[in-house]
């Protein structure tokens, strides 16, 4: 329940992601192994079709799809060097 209410506390906070991901990425810190992992999450949320519950059911669908965001983004956070997270205040408290 706990890590629940954690991903809900990511939606509040999505704008500091841009900024983030984009020093991710550009950050010379991060392994090119970290970088190419974390491609590879976006790239099979992207590419496999599946869904827990389909998108036909309008606010149910998005919000399935807005949690497995959530899990992919606080994944890469796992992923970034301390330095990295403290430049944006991003912590997986």
């Amino acid at each position: 329940m706990r890590k629940f209410w954690k991903r809900i506390k990511m939606v509040f906070t999505i704008r500091k992601f841009g900024p983030f991901l984009f020093d991710f990425f550009k950050s010379d810190t991060v392994p090119l192994k970290k970088k190419l992992l974390s491609v590879g999450f976006f790239a099979g949320y992207l590419l496999l079709p599946f869904d827990a519950i389909p998108d036909f059911f309008t606010f149910f669908g998005l919000v399935d799809d807005v949690g497995i965001l959530l899990l992919i983004l606080q994944q890469i956070i796992k992923l970034a060097p301390d330095s990295l997270r403290e430049k944006h205040r991003i912590g997986l408290e």
